[in-house]
């Protein structure tokens, strides 16, 4: 079972010197559901730009929000952290491209003025880093993810769809993603993105991302800098919107209900029975990981599997006594062996 890291934050709520008088005030006092709608309300129906156009676009605003403060004629790339010529932009693959943090598959809104222009979540990125990530959910783990032979401290695990960014913008990625899962609800044509537990294979288009707990731990313990801060108010001058857990992180904690899960629309049903040494497991919804842990939580075995909905696992790794199974991280049932 993931465990949810809270950061607690001291009141009166943090503030910043050029958030504009009063931006929070419909929000001030909400948690949860009033929280997330009002932040909704706030910062929904930005200004939105081309993805690329011979007029202001999406290039544009990020040579700015990125730019390198050592080197003003380059942009700093988000995974690799490499500093590159920002007028180079794609040249072939040879320059930098956008990365859409919350995956443009996930939604599938793809370039489209919107979520898919929108520059709180798009951020420079090298070709080949950028293809390395693709539309994988943010998780712990994997292999070393290397450009010209060199880590970048990001990590990949292919079977089970994670990526891992390097340490120093694991918060300013659960920023984004949480800004996203604010901003986009469903209305007016735009798609309704949410936050999940569950990890969906690379060619599940469903509008989900995360794992939302370890997001809500990159958020916790990287948190926000200046080179933040300073990337908020550029995409504010374009967009006049902001993203709300950069201004103030006690948000993220607030709101606590934004949904996790498959889907907010649907509860999942499990059956899990524990018969002649096999553990049964049959639900109304896919199933994409199965994990074995102690009454106390710590972990035992684990297995990622492809949406299956029926399930008959050896329960040899299931201890004698009281055992947890936990599925898709986020419904664990008692059982005893």
């Amino acid at each position: 079972m993931k465990h949810l890291y809270l950061l607690l934050w001291s009141l009166p709520l943090l503030t910043w010197a050029q958030i504009p008088q009063n931006y929070y005030l419909n929000a001030d006092g909400k948690t949860g559901d009033e929280l997330k709608a009002a932040l909704y309300n706030i910062i929904k129906g930005h200004t939105t730009y081309p993805y690329t156009s011979s007029s202001t676009d999406t290039w544009d605003i990020l040579k700015e929000s990125d730019r390198d403060p050592d080197n003003a004629e380059n942009v700093i790339l988000l995974y690799s952290a490499l500093s590159v010529n920002a007028a180079q932009e794609y040249n072939s693959a040879k320059g930098w491209t956008r990365e859409h943090v919350w995956a443009k598959s996930r939604g599938d809104f793809g370039t489209s003025q919107g979520a898919g222009t929108d520059c709180h979540h798009l951020r420079p990125e090298n070709d080949n880093i950028n293809s390395t990530r693709s539309n994988l959910y943010f998780d712990e783990g994997g292999s070393v993810v290397k450009y010209n032979n060199v880590a970048t401290g990001c990590y990949k695990n292919s079977a089970r769809y994670t990526f891992e960014p390097r340490d120093a913008v694991k918060g300013d990625v659960a920023r984004m993603i949480l800004y996203m899962a604010v901003r986009y609800e469903g209305k007016n044509g735009e798609p309704d993105l949410e936050l999940t537990e569950s990890i969906f294979g690379d060619g599940d288009k469903q509008p989900f991302m995360g794992v939302k707990s370890t997001l809500l731990k990159c958020h916790a313990q990287d948190a926000v800098d200046d080179f933040e801060r300073n990337r908020n108010e550029v995409v504010y001058k374009y967009q006049k919107n902001r993203n709300p857990f950069i201004d103030h992180p006690e948000f993220a904690t607030a709101i606590g209900g934004i949904p996790a899960g498959l889907t907010n629309k649907q509860a999942a049903s499990y059956g899990v029975s524990l018969t002649a040494g096999m553990l049964n497991i049959t639900t109304n919804t896919p199933i994409f990981r199965v994990e074995i842990r102690t009454i106390t939580g710590q972990l035992l075995w684990n297995a990622t599997y492809h949406g299956e909905t029926e399930l008959s696992i050896d329960a040899i790794n299931i201890p004698n006594g009281i055992a947890l199974v936990v599925i898709n991280g986020e419904k664990a049932v008692k059982i005893i062996k």
